[in-house]
């Protein structure tokens, strides 16, 4: 829904789920019994080449953006990508509704938006500013 709303009013938007060079990742393309895995294993699978194309396909993401929109609820790596992104300098939304828990490290982000209007709206300030 986010990602459609902001490409309806023409923002490039790179969509981890539907990546533009493959599908998403999943661990369950390496193991089908992930659930089960040893901390070791978990550290082994992040070597694997479809870990580390899914990887590079998410860094380039954000190399490449001019934003952030981390939108809740979300996984643990949407947060290492947004604190990454914060941490590069570039301006981080959160977009949250009633209900979701709140997190004071949201304090590190451009803005905490509670719409989407808000957020279309933070996105098209930064083109305006540019």
């Amino acid at each position: 829904m986010v990602v459609d709303a902001l490409r309806a009013v023409g923002h490039n938007v790179y969509d981890f789920r539907n990546p533009p060079k493959r599908t998403g990742f999943a661990w369950s393309q390496i193991d089908s019994n992930w659930l089960d895995w040893t901390a070791k294993d978990y550290r082994e699978a992040l070597a694997s080449p479809i870990a580390q194309e899914g990887f590079a396909a998410d860094f380039d993401g954000m190399a490449q953006a001019e934003a952030c929109v981390l939108v809740l609820p979300c996984g643990r790596s949407a947060h290492l990508e947004a604190g990454y992104m914060a941490g590069e300098g570039k301006p981080v939304y959160i977009l949250t509704r009633d209900g979701e828990e709140p997190e004071l490290m949201a304090l590190l982000c451009t803005k905490v938006c509670v719409s989407l209007a808000e957020i279309i709206d933070a996105i098209d300030a930064i083109g305006a500013a540019s």
